[in-house]
């Protein structure tokens, strides 16, 4: 989410449909914590001011930084008395640890977010105390491929063939950046197989036969862009938005949604526990899940929907820019679970010979 772009698109207005009707009452106000910059800035011009018209609640935005480290800070907050935020914007691993550690974000009355059943309930976290996160957006991590070099490549599976990708291609370096969820996804049973030590290393046993296929480790967004306009890689993974930004400006890559899928993060709005806003921010998730709202920061963002794309207004250009299907989700419980394990043997199967 740090890396949110700006759309080449026109101003969208907001479609009517089932947004609540102004409140006239004593004025109300909710402090939202988001992602800074393009992002941040995005939301205070695109979607706050529509949910104030909507409602009559005022924004207080907040500038919070990502979603582990804005957890440590809420962390520290709520034990010194203070509360930065009243809804934070956490991704699922995050949500998982803040549940887990207990008293950091507070459960939901979902009779009052009923936007939230616009949403696959994937998308609405249930943790201990029952849900506690109401799906923001999304993002796509995608397979890309410079079309003017290789034919779409149909598989993951295509990546580990020597004859088409030796020495081409472009993967994250970062343990959980997606490479396993990808190939646990096409030649095991997903997120399932890296529930356990075996199956972690099974998986990483595949991805060290394709290291001869790969020609940049990247950690920086820079680095792979780079090397795709340099000819340097001819296909590899990166985000759907950002490529598709770069096919626009006229450079060799096109992202596509291979037979296995793409990997989907996403983000949710998160109550701060104690916080005495919980009608305002059940107001503002409703009025997130709202398909219109889902559609209008699409457009003004570059965030994948969370609804169908048969409840919006979304063009196929519009919605093929920023999603697709099949999707794959990350194996957020087991990182979470097996970290050391996990980084400690990626990393040595990086290092490796």
């Amino acid at each position: 989410m740090n890396r949110r772009t700006v759309l080449k698109s026109g101003v969208a207005g907001l479609a009517a449909s089932t947004l609540a009707t102004p409140l006239i009452a004593k004025s109300r106000s909710v402090r939202i914590g988001s992602y800074g910059g393009y992002f941040e800035n995005s939301f205070k011009e695109f979607v706050y001011p529509e949910f104030t018209k909507a409602t009559g609640i005022t924004v207080e935005s907040v500038t919070q930084p990502n979603s582990s480290d804005w957890l440590v800070t809420m962390q520290q907050a709520l034990v010194a008395g203070g509360m930065p935020t009243d809804i934070s914007l956490y991704a699922r691993d995050t949500m998982i640890k803040a549940s887990r550690i207990g008293d950091i974000i507070a459960p939901l009355d979902l009779t009052k977010i009923k936007g939230a059943s616009n949403l696959d309930s994937y998308f609405v976290f249930e943790g201990k105390g029952g849900p506690q996160g109401v799906g923001a957006m999304s993002w796509f991590s995608a397979m890309v491929y410079n079309p003017n070099e290789v034919k779409t490549p149909a598989s993951w599976a295509d990546f580990w063939d020597t004859n088409l990708f030796e020495a081409s291609l472009g993967l994250g370096r970062v343990y959980n950046a997606g490479l396993l969820d990808f190939t646990a996804a096409t030649f095991f049973d997903g997120e399932e197989t890296l529930m356990s030590d075996e199956g972690v290393m099974a998986v990483i046993e595949k991805i060290a036969e394709l290291k001869p296929n790969v020609a940049l480790w990247w950690t920086a967004e820079s680095q792979m862009e780079q090397s795709m306009k340099n000819g340097d890689v001819v296909a590899g993974q990166y985000y759907l938005d950002v490529a598709n930004l770069m096919a626009l400006d006229g450079h060799s890559i096109k992202p596509t949604f291979p037979k296995e899928g793409n990997l989907q993060d996403y983000g949710s709005w998160c109550l701060t526990a104690g916080s005495d806003k919980a009608d305002e921010a059940a107001e503002f998730m409703n009025f997130s899940s709202d398909p219109a709202v889902q559609a209008l920061m699409s457009r003004k963002i570059g965030t994948a929907p969370l609804v169908d794309k048969s409840k919006t207004d979304l063009t196929d250009d519009e919605f093929n820019f920023v999603s697709g299907a099949p999707a794959i989700k990350p194996a957020y419980e087991a990182y979470l679970d097996n970290e050391t394990f996990i980084k400690e043997s990626w990393d040595k199967m990086l290092a490796g010979a």
